[in-house]
Order: structure tokens, then C-alpha cells, then sequence
């Protein structure tokens, strides 16, 4: 059952662009939301994800996912929720690509590492940069800074997460060029694009744990949402071999989470009472979400990953290691502002070149990070396995 058509954002009644284009170039048979979409794509932005952290830092097995592979598998999954609902797939799927773009190297490691080095100039936050790079620092166009996308694209990055009530610097000067009303909740593709995110890390992080040895599946079945899985593999397929079953828990697992968000969706949709977007926005809560059952699980299957993954003994050198060479290098350029390249360097005042130099961090990838460090300060000690 797809939702009431009047909860779905429709591109002939966007709110539009904060730059008029009256470029006559051809462009194609495309809708605001897919130019924003293909924008992201186009963007060199987006490009730089293929060598930025997911889980694991610069990883040699190409197998690993990293942060592009991510947003491009949180898009299918968005876009198959939102077609279930009735939603608009385009800006769906134009938010859960972009969602990403503000991530420094060496994923929240580097920017817990980043933040502090900023700190007397405001700090950093991924979601607040990645509205800086839409609307101030990808520069294609002739008559404006930034993609120029809409203000259901701008909204919906800033938001996806919920309204923003203490927002940094960035997300603020973004603000400032459009009114994206951050203490409201967002449209529903933006809560479909959030929760796209959530479901894809949660099932891809324990395939990409599982193959690198530092999750172990004795300690993941203990995990209801896990072995509830892993026992109707057994009973469909049995005598599996293990490999195939793994691959199956991923799939059955990213199958059940879509299949209870869209079902709860609808109930809370129902429940609400919504007729139009703005109620949407107005709804005092996400109406997008898992049941309470199932977040339950969820919620437990997360503890387990920070446990046993994200903070394990296995990755935790790494990012202290990973972390290290982003304070280096802040501390390197905030000594040597000549060194930052030209087109980084963001004029008079300690504030604003410290901001020239996050905004230049943040754009360096894994490898290219390391590189520099190598260069500028001296070597690093990263394993080649993660």
C-alpha cells in the first residue's frame, strides 16, 4: 500500500533553487529532483567516497566497502522503500547519495580528530559540511558557488536526521542562504534516506566484519536479530555451507528491516493523521521508522558492533593512528599557513584560514591524507590489512 499522494514531494511544486539558471544549454528530459540527483553523481565530491573510510581505513581487500560503495547501496534501499511508499524516488535517492559527501578521511575517527583541531574556529561536523560543499565549495557553474540544489535537497540533508536544534557554523552560514526551517521534522524521503543509512550499516558492516575476522559469528548469534536469521537460513537451506549462509543472513537481515520500516511507516502515517508535507514537518516526530520490537533488536545489534567492531581491539590502534595524522596535519598548516594550497586559503583572519584548512582536510581522502603526512611531517604506521 503506497501512501497518500499528497505526502510525496513533487517537483513542480518545489520550493526551487536559491539561484535562477537561465542557462539555455540542453540538459535533458529531467525533473528538479533528478538534476539534483545527477549534480551529486557529477560531483567531485561524491567521487572522492571511493577512497574515504566506511569501517576500515584504506583496506587492501577489495571486497571492503567504502563510503561510495555505502551511499550507493543506502540509495537502493532507499529508492526501494520509497517506491513502496509512493514517495518520490529521485530526491530519495538524491539524498541518501549525498548524505555522506561532509565525511572526512579516516570516517568518525577523522572528524572526531578534525572537530578538535577546529575548535576555536567553530569545529566540524559531517552533516554540517556536506551542506558546505553543496552550496559553497563544488563549484561547476558559471553564475553561482555550489550545485544549486533545491530546497527539498538542502532540507532534507541538513534534516534527514531529525530538526537540528544547536547547529554549527556551516550548517548555519548554509541556512543562511536558504531557510531550511531546522527545527521542523523533514519529508518523508528524508526520513526514508536516514533510515536507508541505518538498515544498509547495520547488515553491510557485519558482512565486511565477518570477512576481515574481527567480528565473530559465535558472538553475533547471541544477538536475537542475528540468530533468528542465521536459524531460518538453517531451516530453508539446510546443510548450507557457512559461506552462503552468510551471505544470506546480510540479505534476509537488510530484507527484514525494509519490510518493518515500510509496515510501521504506514501505521504511523495512519496513526498521525497526516494530509499534506507541511503536516509532515509539523508532526512533532519521525514518521518513518522501525516498529518497537524490531528497534529494540536493532538497538542491540548496534551495542554489538561499537563492542566488537567499531571500538575493538583490533581497529582501535588504527583510528588512534588514523586520528593522529589528521591533528598533524591541522597543526602543520595552522604552522605553515603558506603551505595550504592556494585555492584554500579563505582570506584574512585566524577563523577564516583555520576554515580554509578544514575545508581542505576534509576533502582529502584516505590515501591522499596519508600521503601528505608522509610528505609534510613523516611516516605513518597504519597495518595493510584494515
Amino acid at each position: 500500500m503506497t501512501l497518500p499522494k499528497a505526502l510525496a514531494a513533487q517537483p513542480s511544486q518545489s520550493r526551487g533553487r536559491a539561484f535562477p539558471e537561465e542557462d539555455r544549454a540542453p540538459r535533458g528530459p529531467r525533473d528538479l529532483f533528478q538534476r539534483d540527483r545527477d549534480r551529486i553523481v557529477h560531483s567531485v565530491a561524491f567521487r572522492r567516497l571511493r577512497h574515504k573510510t566506511q569501517v576500515f581505513v584504506a583496506p587492501d581487500g577489495d571486497h571492503f566497502r567504502v563510503r561510495l560503495t555505502h551511499s550507493i547501496e543506502v540509495a537502493q534501499i532507499g529508492r526501494t522503500m520509497a517506491r513502496a511508499l509512493g514517495l518520490n524516488e529521485d530526491l530519495t535517492e538524491a539524498l541518501c547519495l549525498a548524505h555522506d559527501l561532509g565525511h572526512p578521511p579516516f570516517g568518525h575517527g577523522g572528524e572526531e580528530a578534525l572537530d578538535e583541531a577546529l575548535s576555536d574556529a567553530g569545529g566540524f561536523d559531517h552533516n554540517g559540511h556536506t551542506l558546505r560543499l553543496v552550496t559553497c565549495l563544488e563549484n561547476p557553474y558559471p553564475g553561482f558557488d555550489g550545485l544549486n540544489l533545491s530546497w527539498e535537497a538542502l532540507e532534507g540533508l541538513a534534516k534527514h536526521n531529525g530538526p537540528v536544534a544547536e547547529p554549527k557554523w556551516a550548517m548555519t552560514e548554509a541556512n543562511r542562504i536558504r531557510d531550511l526551517e531546522l527545527d521542523t521534522w523533514p519529508s518523508l524521503e528524508a526520513q526514508v534516506a536516514a533510515i536507508a543509512d541505518d538498515i544498509a550499516y547495520d547488515n553491510h558492516d557485519i558482512d565486511d566484519g565477518l570477512r576481515s575476522g574481527v567480528l565473530e559469528l559465535d558472538a553475533l548469534l547471541e544477538e536475537p536479530f542475528v540468530a533468528r536469521h542465521w536459524a531460518d537460513i538453517e531451516r530453508r537451506h539446510p546443510g548450507l555451507d557457512r559461506g552462503k549462509r552468510l551471505k544470506a543472513l546480510v540479505r534476509d537481515g537488510i530484507g527484514t528491516m525494509v519490510g518493518d520500516v515500510l509496515d510501521e511507516t504506514r501505521r504511523r502515517v495512519t496513526e498521525a493523521g497526516v494530509e499534506t508535507i507541511d503536516e509532515v514537518r509539523r508532526a512533532g516526530r519521525a514518521l518513518v521508522g522501525f516498529s518497537s520490537e524490531l528497534q529494540e533488536e536493532e538497538r542491540g545489534l548496534k551495542r554489538h558492533l561499537y563492542a566488537h567492531l567499531y571500538d575493538s581491539d583490533a581497529l582501535r590502534p588504527i583510528r588512534i593512528e588514523a586520528q593522529r595524522i589528521v591533528a598533524d596535519l591541522a597543526r602543520f598548516y595552522r604552522d605553515n599557513p603558506a603551505s595550504l594550497p592556494a585555492g584554500w586559503q579563505r582570506g584574512e583572519g585566524a577563523e577564516a584560514r583555520l576554515r580554509g584548512i578544514g575545508d581542505y582536510l576534509a576533502g582529502m581522502t584516505d590515501r591522499f591524507a596519508i600521503a601528505r603526512h608522509h610528505e609534510l611531517i613523516g611516516p605513518v604506521n597504519l597495518p595493510d590489512r584494515f
